[in-house]
């Protein structure tokens, strides 16, 4: 069972791990040990999290969201399976606490009356600049 924030925990059942044989260092180890681990969670079933906290960590998992509705956490970190396996469960658990915050909704504002004149009159000035460039007809 895999604790992420108060009231909110994940049964054994909807995590699945997998070892494989991680690349990098590790020596004649790295052939013969599958230390990296592959972490999958079954978002889309989970009963302990509800319908909006699935659609933002959907959002959030991006290409590590599968189309039947999991995650997928890949680590090959270390060449300890046990720290792997910890490290994997700790993105995990931290992309659904991301997931758990709602984000604020944006209240429109409207721009002061003296920033609006402001604005005009350096569009006026501006205008002016540019219409100076012009060429000097008349007197020759």
């Amino acid at each position: 069972m895999l604790v992420v924030a108060e009231g909110i925990t994940i049964q054994d059942w909807e995590l699945t791990e997998q070892f494989v044989r991680a690349s990098g260092p590790g020596g004649q180890n790295v052939n013969k040990v599958a230390t990296a681990v592959e972490l999958r969670f079954e978002a889309a079933r989970s009963p302990s999290l509800d319908g909006p906290v699935k659609t933002r960590l959907r959002r959030l998992a991006g290409r590590r969201w599968t189309r039947d509705g999991a995650i997928v956490i890949q680590c090959d970190e270390t060449r300890s399976q046990a720290r792997n396996r910890e490290i994997a469960r700790d993105r995990l658990a931290e992309l659904i606490r991301k997931a758990l915050v709602a984000p604020k909704k944006r209240v429109k504002t409207k721009p002061t009356w003296g920033s609006q004149q402001r604005r005009l009159k350096a569009k006026k000035v501006r205008g002016e600049v540019k219409a100076m460039r012009g060429r000097i007809t008349g007197e020759e």
